[in-house]
């Protein structure tokens, strides 16, 4: 077989951000599956942007964890890897690196949502989109990761995000700890969807390794549908938090892998706001990014999946 046939493929897949504040009405279009949003609607959408600076670093870092996944599994002495890049709501969509994959005689790639907890609202969406890409260009054969929640350097990184920002108060085992993660339609509940239980899986892990007693769960980041979203939101927790007499929180987001709108507005710059009101002291805990540990991890999770679907088979 060629080179290009010995390597494997990997598709990350994201959600994907605007570049710039004139792609904003594109992207939020393409949200809503093709309407168009309100000038109201688009011009909160657009202060959003604005108030964190003008664009999301989303892009950027979804890069930089793509590339440093590829290094870690091209120097760990297994099949060569090529990483490819796939958006959800914005160019490159992830049809298009599955065409780029097929055109380049990749045979087999292992999918990998940024997004460690499952849902079929959210992970099965991407991996849908890939299979009905593949299934167009007649390949690769892909091998989805569904979920990584519980990886163990996962783990340690995410606690070690933890650990730190409890090390900011006087006091840390007083500190609650809220694990949050991005809302999702309540009607997942009826199906048995495991993402609720995802979420508290991880933040119990967590708690575990650091002996944390104070620890809670929140949603975030909700849509503006019709419908019932998941719930407590992170904005109604303080609230409770701070009506049982806390005045010490850290948030770990531990459904986000990157800084982007939905930390860095709704946290940085909304919860961070009803906290003051409050007279709560919030810290939230720093992102993963292109942290090289959390890579690691991500690498180590492809290489599991492709042992899972080879066999060990080179």
């Amino acid at each position: 077989m060629s080179e290009v046939k010995d390597t494997l493929g990997v598709l990350v897949m994201a959600y994907g951000t605007p570049k710039n504040l004139e792609e904003v009405e594109a992207y939020y279009t393409h949200i809503r599956r093709g309407r168009r949003p309100t000038p109201a609607l688009l011009q909160e959408l657009v202060s959003r942007y604005q108030a964190i600076g003008g664009v999301s670093p989303l892009n950027e870092i979804t890069t930089a964890q793509g590339l440093g996944i590829e290094e870690w599994l091209n120097r760990d002495g297994g099949r060569p890897c090529k990483v490819y890049f796939g958006m959800k709501h914005t160019s490159p969509f992830i049809a298009d690196a599955v065409a780029q994959m097929a055109a380049d005689g990749i045979r087999e790639a292992v999918t990998l949502v940024l997004a460690p907890h499952y849902s079929t609202l959210s992970i099965a969406a991407y991996q849908r989109a890939a299979d009905e890409a593949a299934e167009r260009h007649g390949g690769p054969v892909l091998w989805h990761v569904n979920d990584w929640h519980l990886q163990p350097r996962f783990l340690d990184v995410l606690a070690g995000r933890v650990q730190e920002a409890l090390s900011h108060y006087e006091h840390p085992y007083d500190v609650t700890v809220v694990f949050s993660a991005h809302s999702l339609p309540e009607r997942i509940l009826a199906a048995g969807d495991p993402y609720p239980q995802q979420l508290r899986e991880t933040g119990e892990a967590v708690a575990a390794k650091l002996g944390l007693q104070n620890f809670t769960f929140a949603w975030q980041s909700a849509g503006r549908t019709e419908e019932a979203w998941l719930g407590p939101d992170i904005l109604d927790k303080l609230r409770q938090l701070r009506e049982s007499g806390q005045t010490s929180i850290v948030i770990c987001a531990a459904g986000f892998v990157s800084d982007h709108l939905e930390v860095l507005y709704d946290i940085d710059i909304e919860a961070q706001a009803v906290a003051r009101h409050l007279g709560i002291h919030l810290t939230r805990t720093k992102s993963l990014n292109a942290d090289p540990a959390f890579l690691h991890a991500l690498a180590e999770v492809v290489r599991e999946r492709e042992q899972q679907a080879t066999g060990g088979r080179v």
